[in-house]
């Protein structure tokens, strides 16, 4: 399998699959036995907790996408709850938790495990804070199906990572490509205020910036031979069949 046709058939599934388990009523409710309020605490404090004590716009200007109400909310009623490092360490064992519930019993994990790890060790980080975080953060080795699922948000962070720089590179700020994404409407729910309709001529911008984000992901897959990346495609179809 060719590098490029392999980051189209993977990358949507690891996003989708990413976004079920935060936005999933279970993982909220691993944050609120954790002390956390109800609301986006448990999320900002435990997703961006990878960065530190960081203030909020340093929170804000890494992740980009999501609006400044959202994390300032988030990041300050999270705070008082636990420290950073804790939080994210809280937050990843709610992946694991959610992926050993979502994870289809039959998937490869094993395999999945080696390829992915193989690609996450394979990424240059520079420029890319959150996914070296993310990164960092410790992996169990006695817990292969929650490790698989620490893994495909590690792989979603680091692609979301590439996808802010290729959307800055476009021309775009990160509100107009939500904005266009989304729509205006949806695009308010995620922390932009008042958000209104990108210029016609701005939204081809976001094609260019889908294909700079794939050119960017594009030295990790070239770390796998083409059968693996055909393995790889396979397993993930796997994974994220639930």
């Amino acid at each position: 399998m060719q590098i490029l046709d392999c980051i189209a058939a993977v990358a949507r599934p690891l996003h989708d699959f990413g976004d079920e388990f935060m936005s999933d009523e279970t993982t909220a409710a691993v944050g609120l036995r954790a002390g956390f309020p109800a609301g986006r605490g448990f999320y900002c404090r435990g997703r961006f907790g990878v960065l530190g004590e960081a203030p909020v716009p340093v929170v804000q200007a890494v992740q980009g996408f999501l609006g400044p109400d959202l994390i300032t909310a988030g990041w300050l009623a999270g705070r008082p709850v636990m420290p950073a490092e804790e939080a994210a360490a809280c937050y990843a064992e709610a992946v694991r938790e959610w992926g050993r519930a979502h994870i289809p019993p039959d998937a490869d994990v094993e395999h999945f495990n080696r390829l992915a790890q193989q690609l996450i060790d394979a990424a240059d980080a520079d420029a890319l804070p959150l996914f070296a975080g993310w990164r960092a953060q410790p992996c169990p080795a006695d817990d292969p199906v929650g490790a698989a699922m620490q893994r495909v948000h590690v792989l979603r962070e680091h692609r979301g990572s590439c996808h802010l720089a290729a959307v800055r590179l476009s021309g775009l700020s990160a509100r107009d490509a939500m904005i266009i994404n989304l729509g205006a409407e949806q695009a308010g729910r995620y922390g932009w205020p008042e958000p209104r309709p990108v210029a016609a001529p701005l939204v081809p911008r976001r094609r260019r910036a889908e294909h700079l984000t794939d050119a960017l992901q594009a030295p990790l897959y070239a770390s796998l031979t083409g059968r693996q990346r055909a393995e790889f495609a396979s397993l993930v179809a796997e994974l994220t069949d639930s």
